[in-house]
């Protein structure tokens, strides 16, 4: 927890999972080149992280994108956030338990959302997911409970188990896939009381039937 400077030596490959959790002292670090894999949580609760450096680094200086991928964060008083272009998918634990983070919007180009992701946010109230994106893994949003409403754009094909678990103030899914995605036990458990999911007006039946989606369908109806 008193960790304030660490040098990371060039050569380094990999920095494995929950590497630096906890380092709450953690102000910066550089990032060699040469890292090819960053593991999940690894920069878990380094609250006052505020910056990478690097060439891995984005030109904010907040993110590690790794080909394509973003991989880890810095969340140090940050409560809204704009993922930079460039970045195709957001990886496993990327921003979870980023607790102050309120909005985040997600570029284009993202077409996956990985495993607990945001999982944790609890302050998350707004995110724009983009049209391009695909998956979204599993506990990708558990217990982001303030979100209140979320929009899935037409191009999801597959939604991971409790994707949106413990999403207690969550009221309002727009589901915009004509046909209904892939998906996962418990998705939408523990959301808000009488929440609806909302879905194109001739795929109610097959939402309804649908594997895992059955089990909300009183909640489910054509969206207007």
């Amino acid at each position: 927890e008193s960790l304030v400077s660490i040098t990371l030596p060039e050569g380094l490959t990999t920095i494995r999972y929950g590497a630096f959790r906890d380092c709450t002292s953690l102000t910066s670090i550089i990032i060699p080149e040469s890292v090819t894999s960053i593991g999940g949580y690894a920069f878990r609760f380094c609250t006052s992280l505020a910056k990478f450096e690097g060439p891995l680094a984005t030109s904010d200086q907040r993110c590690i994108v790794i080909d394509g991928a973003l991989v880890a964060f810095a969340p140090a008083e940050l409560f809204e956030y704009v993922i930079p272009e460039g970045v195709t998918e957001i990886g496993v634990d990327a921003f979870c338990d980023c607790t102050s983070l309120a909005s985040i919007t997600l570029p284009e180009g993202v077409t996956e959302i990985g495993n607990n992701t945001f999982a944790g946010c609890t302050s998350l109230a707004s995110i724009t997911l983009p049209e391009g994106l695909t998956t979204i893994g599993a506990w990708a949003f558990s217990d982001c409970r303030s979100l209140t409403s979320i929009t899935l754009p037409k191009g999801v094909t597959t939604i991971g188990e409790r994707a949106f678990y413990n999403c207690t103030s969550l009221k309002s899914v727009y589901c915009k896939p004509i046909t209904p995605p892939t998906g996962g036990w418990n998705m939408f458990d523990s959301n808000a009381s009488g929440r609806k999911i909302y879905v194109p007006a001739d795929s109610v039946d097959a939402y309804k039937a649908a594997e895992y989606w059955e089990e909300y369908a009183p909640d489910i109806v054509a969206e207007e």
